[in-house]
C-alpha cells in the first residue's frame, strides 16, 4: 500500500544540508538511489535535483519504517522526517557535499514505487553507461544521472546569462511565428499542411533570418530571440533536426559593432564557469584560416600549422605533384613533432583517414637517425631533405604531405591535424582559445551544375571593395567566374574549434538584392514568388543591418565539456532524426490525412 503526501512540506532539498543543519527536524523527498541494509539499520541514498543525502532507518526506534525502508528499492519516490545528526568519525563521505551529516529518519512514507531500470544509473564514468539508444528510448530515466542534471541546468543558465546581457545592452525580445512561408535557405524545410487551406503548406522556420530583418525595417533598431529552428537535413551525428538559437540583429551598424556584441555575449556567458575570454577576439580572414588550419573553425588551443610545399616542388617530374600543380592545385603538409616513429601500420591509418576527405593519398617524411620517406625513390634524398626544411621540421619529426585541389587538401589536412591532435593528447583543455573569422566567400562554386550558389544565405551582403566585381560578375555572362572572388560582409565565431556563432551584414538596397538572386539564378518571377513580401518592404527606407545566430546547444557543449550535443538536449532525436522514447515519427490516423487532402503512396 502507498502512502499519501497530504498536507507534508519539503523543507530542504537533498543538497543543501550541513553541519550547522544538525539538531534540526527536517523533511527531505527524493529517489532511492541505493540502498544498504545491515539488519538493524537500514541506511538510503535519497537524491533528487540537487543532490543526494544520507538517511538512516533504525528498528530499534521507529519499526514500522523500518520495514517500509527493507520494502523499498532503486528509484521507488520516498519522504523521510527524521533529525540531522552528525556522521561518526571515519565514516563522512568527501564525495558529497552532504557527506558530513545524515538525517536519522522517524517516519517515512512511500509515495510510489518504480519498476526495475533498464540499466543503471548510479556508474562511473561514461564508458560504463549503458547504450545510447537505450539511454535515449528510456530518456526520462537518463536524465536522473547527475551528469545530465548538471547539463540541463548549466543550459537555463547560459540562456539566462544571454537574456541578461542583450536586455542589458538596450535589445528588445520579440518572438517570431513558428509556421511559415517555405523559402530555400540551404536545408530542406519541414512542411506542415493547411487544412483550412486544401493543398497548401505552411514551413517550420530555419531560422527567423527575414522576419528578423524586417523587425529592422519596422524600426526596432536593437532585436533578438531565443528561437527554436528546424532543419530536414541529411543525416550527421552532431546536427539535430529541431534545434535552438540565439538570434540577433542590429540597425546602422558596421561589422566591428557586431563583433563587439558577439564577443560580449560570448564572455559574459562563459563566465558561468569562471572563464575569462579577451575583451576583444583574433581576428583572423577565412583565406588566412584555410591557409595555416585548413579549416573555417581552426582550434587554436595547439599549433601545427599547414605548410605549402608548391613552391619547393615546382618543376618536379614526379607526375602526381607535377599534375597536381598544373592544375592549379597544391601541396601541402603538417609536421607531427617527435613523432618520426610512427609505424607502417600507423601511418596507412592516417592515409585511410585522409582519404575520406577526398585525397588520393598521403606522403610522408620522418626525420629519425636516417631520413626516411615514401617518397625517396621518386624524388631522392636531396630533395626530401629540402622538403623537410621548407616543413620546418626537425630531427625526430614526421612530415605528413597531401596533394590536390585546393579544397581537398584544406579538408583533408584540417581533418587530420585535428585527428592528430586529439590522438597525441595535443589539446589543453583547461584553455579556451577564441576568434572571429571574417570575410568568408559569398558564393560556393557547384562543380555538378557548374553554377554558384549562396555560401550562406541570400541576404548577406558583399564587401564594399567588391562591390564592383560582383555587380561585373552577374551582369556580364563573360565575367560570371569572378562571383567565386567575391568576398562577403560575413563571419563566425570560433572557440576552441567549434563555429558557436554565425552571421553577416546584410543587403539593404533592393537593386543589390534583385542582383543577388539574379547571381543565384532566379528569375525576376521565381524571386517575386518567393520572396515578394521582403523585396515590398525593402521598398520602404530599410536601413544598414547586421546581427548573428548562435546556437544554445554548441555554446552548452563548451560549458560542459561535451562533444555530444544530445548531452546537453533533454529530448534530443538519434543520428537518424527518431524519438525512441516517443517512437516518433508515426503514422497518423487515415482520417487526419484526408482532412488535409493528403495521399501517402508506398514507393
Amino acid at each position: 500500500m502507498l502512502d499519501v503526501l497530504g498536507n507534508l512540506e519539503r523543507t530542504h532539498s537533498c543538497g543543501e544540508l550541513r553541519e550547522q543543519n544538525v539538531g534540526e527536524r527536517v523533511v527531505l523527498m527524493g529517489w532511492v538511489a541505493k540502498k544498504r541494509d545491515f539488519g538493524v539499520f537500514t541506511f538510503i541514498d535519497l537524491r533528487d535535483r540537487e543532490g543526494m543525502t544520507q538517511v538512516v532507518v533504525s528498528s530499534e526506534t521507529v519499526a514500522e519504517a523500518h520495514a517500509k525502508a527493507k520494502s523499498i528499492r532503486g528509484e521507488f519516490v520516498i519522504a523521510v522526517k527524521g533529525t540531522v545528526v552528525s556522521r561518526a568519525e571515519g565514516t563522512q563521505n568527501a564525495k558529497l557535499a552532504t557527506g558530513d551529516i545524515e538525517v536519522k529518519v522517524e517516519e517515512l512514507l512511500i509515495l510510489n514505487d518504480a519498476a526495475v531500470p533498464p540499466f543503471q544509473l548510479e556508474v562511473a564514468g561514461s564508458e560504463n553507461l549503458a547504450a545510447e539508444d537505450t539511454r535515449l528510448k528510456y530518456r526520462y530515466l537518463d536524465l536522473r544521472r547527475p551528469q545530465l542534471q548538471h547539463n540541463i541546468r548549466m543550459r537555463a543558465k547560459a540562456v539566462k546569462a544571454i537574456r541578461e546581457y542583450f536586455d542589458g545592452r538596450g535589445f528588445i525580445e520579440i518572438e517570431t511565428p513558428i509556421l511559415l512561408k517555405s523559402t530555400p535557405e540551404g536545408a530542406r524545410d519541414f512542411i506542415v499542411p493547411s487544412r483550412i487551406h486544401t493543398g497548401k503548406f505552411f514551413a517550420l522556420p530555419q531560422s527567423p533570418q527575414i522576419l528578423k530583418q524586417i523587425t529592422m525595417i519596422a524600426g526596432f533598431d536593437k532585436y533578438y530571440q531565443i528561437a527554436r529552428c528546424f532543419r530536414d537535413e541529411d543525416l550527421r551525428a552532431d546536427r539535430q533536426p529541431e534545434f535552438t538559437q540565439l538570434d540577433m540583429e542590429m540597425s546602422f551598424v558596421n561589422r566591428e559593432q557586431v563583433y563587439r556584441e558577439m564577443e560580449g555575449m560570448f564572455n559574459h556567458v562563459l563566465k558561468l564557469i569562471d572563464v575569462d575570454l579577451p575583451a576583444e577576439w583574433t581576428r583572423m580572414t577565412y583565406a588566412e584560416a584555410m591557409r595555416r588550419y585548413g579549416s573555417d573553425k581552426p582550434d587554436l588551443r595547439f599549433g601545427m600549422e599547414l605548410k605549402d610545399l608548391s613552391e619547393s616542388l615546382k618543376g618536379t617530374d614526379f607526375a602526381p605533384f607535377a599534375d597536381t600543380l598544373e592544375k592549379s592545385g597544391e601541396i601541402k603538409c603538417i609536421v607531427v613533432k617527435g613523432k618520426a616513429d610512427y609505424s607502417r601500420k600507423q601511418l596507412d591509418e592516417l592515409q585511410e583517414f585522409v582519404k575520406r576527405y577526398g585525397a588520393g593519398a598521403m606522403a610522408w617524411i620522418k626525420i629519425g637517425d636516417e631520413l626516411t620517406s615514401s617518397l625517396l625513390k621518386v624524388l631522392g634524398e636531396a630533395k626530401i631533405t629540402e622538403l623537410a626544411a621548407a616543413a620546418g621540421a626537425a630531427k625526430g619529426d614526421a612530415v605528413l604531405i597531401v596533394a590536390g585541389k585546393r579544397s581537398v587538401v584544406a579538408a583533408s589536412l584540417g581533418a587530420l591535424r585535428n585527428e592528430i591532435a586529439r590522438r597525441e593528447n595535443l589539446i589543453d583543455r583547461s584553455k579556451y582559445e577564441c576568434l572571429i573569422v571574417t570575410e568568408f566567400p559569398m558564393f560556393e562554386h557547384d562543380d555538378e551544375t557548374d553554377t554558384y550558389i549562396a555560401a550562406h544565405h541570400p541576404f548577406t551582403s558583399p564587401m564594399d571593395e567588391d562591390l564592383e566585381m560582383f555587380k561585373t560578375a552577374v551582369n556580364d555572362p563573360s565575367q560570371h567566374n569572378l562571383l567565386g572572388k567575391v568576398r562577403a560582409k560575413a563571419y563566425d565565431a570560433v572557440i576552441n574549434g567549434y563555429e558557436c556563432a554565425g552571421g553577416s551584414i546584410r543587403i539593404h538596397q533592393k537593386d543589390v538584392q534583385a542582383l543577388n538572386f539574379k547571381a543565384l539564378g532566379m528569375s525576376p518571377e521565381s524571386s517575386r514568388s518567393q520572396f515578394g513580401f521582403f523585396l515590398d518592404a525593402l521598398e520602404y527606407g530599410t536601413p544598414p543591418h547586421g546581427g548573428f545566430a548562435a546556437g544554445i546547444e554548441r555554446t552548452c557543449m563548451i560549458l560542459v565539456g561535451t562533444e555530444n550535443i544530445r548531452d546537453v538536449m533533454a529530448f534530443p532525436k538519434t543520428a537518424s532524426a527518431q524519438d525512441l522514447m516517443m517512437d516518433s515519427p508515426g503514422v497518423v490516423d487515415p482520417s487526419q490525412l484526408d482532412e488535409l487532402g493528403i495521399n501517402v503512396v508506398d514507393e
